[in-house]
C-alpha cells in the first residue's frame, strides 16, 4: 500500500539512481491545496506501483501558484514501466479534481554531489529553494565542471549564509542543466542570504564571480518551495 508522510525526504540515498522533477502550475493557492490533496488520494487509493521507487514527494511553491514534484527512482526504465501501465489513471483522476492543470514538463537527472548533508548538526530543512541553471548545448565535463567550482567558492566563502542546510546538486542527462535542490532552515534565512552583501546567496569574491560568469552558462530561475506531501511504500 501506499502511506503518507510529513518529512523531507533523503537525496543522498543510494538507491536512488534516477530522481525526476516537475513543475505544475495550478494557478492559486487554494488549487495548489486542492491538487496536493488530489495527488494524495489518486496514490493513496492504489497500491504502490513498484518496488523501484523509493518515494514521490510534492512541494507547494511559495509563488502561490506552482507544484515541485521530486520523484526517486532506482532506474530510468522502472520509470517507464509505471507511465505505461499506472501514471495515466493517476492522471485522470487528478486531473478531474483539479481541471486545468499545467504541466511544465519532467526534467531527467543524475546526482552528482552534496554539500553540507554530514553537517546538518541536527538541522532539519524548512524550505527548499531549487536553482535551475541552463546552459548552451550539452557538455556533461561542463556541468561538473560548474558544480565544483560551486563548491569551491562555498568553501572559501568568508560569511557563508548561516541558513543554509545542504546543497544537492543534479546534472540532467541531456547535458544541459544543473539542478540544485538547497536546503534552507526557513524562506526567510534564503530571503536574508539574497539580501546580503553580493549577487545571491554568495559573498562578493573573486570565486563567485567565476561562477556567475562560466563560459557557456545561459541563464537560471530560482523557486522557492515548501514540502507538502511526501508518498512512500508501506
Amino acid at each position: 500500500m501506499t502511506k503518507r508522510i510529513d518529512t523531507y525526504p533523503d537525496l543522498t540515498d543510494p538507491r536512488v539512481t534516477a530522481p525526476f522533477f516537475s513543475t505544475w502550475r495550478v494557478g492559486t493557492p487554494e488549487r495548489q491545496r486542492q491538487a496536493v490533496e488530489a495527488i494524495a488520494h489518486a496514490w493513496q487509493s492504489r497500491p504502490w506501483p513498484a518496488d523501484t521507487l523509493l518515494g514521490y514527494h510534492v512541494y507547494t511553491g511559495l509563488d502561490g501558484s506552482t507544484l515541485l514534484h521530486y520523484s526517486q527512482w532506482a532506474s530510468e526504465q522502472d520509470y517507464e514501466a509505471f507511465v505505461k501501465v499506472h501514471r495515466q489513471e493517476r492522471v485522470d483522476e487528478i486531473d478531474t479534481a483539479v481541471p486545468g492543470i499545467e504541466r511544465l514538463g519532467l526534467g531527467r537527472f543524475r546526482r552528482y554531489r552534496s554539500l553540507g548533508q554530514d553537517g546538518r548538526g541536527g538541522r532539519v530543512p524548512g524550505c527548499v529553494v531549487v536553482v535551475d541553471v541552463h546552459f548552451e548545448g550539452p557538455d556533461p565535463d561542463r556541468q561538473r565542471a560548474w558544480v565544483d567550482a560551486v563548491a569551491d567558492a562555498l568553501a572559501h566563502d568568508p560569511e557563508p549564509a548561516p541558513g543554509g542546510v545542504a546543497a544537492h546538486f543534479h546534472l540532467s542527462t541531456d547535458g544541459t542543466r544543473v539542478l540544485n535542490y538547497a536546503e534552507w532552515e526557513s524562506a526567510d534565512a534564503h530571503a536574508d542570504a539574497l539580501a546580503a552583501p553580493g549577487e545571491g546567496v554568495g559573498s562578493p569574491t573573486d570565486r563567485w564571480r567565476r561562477v556567475r560568469d562560466w563560459p557557456g552558462r545561459r541563464s537560471s530561475t530560482v523557486g522557492r518551495y515548501e514540502h507538502a506531501l511526501g508518498l512512500v511504500p508501506d
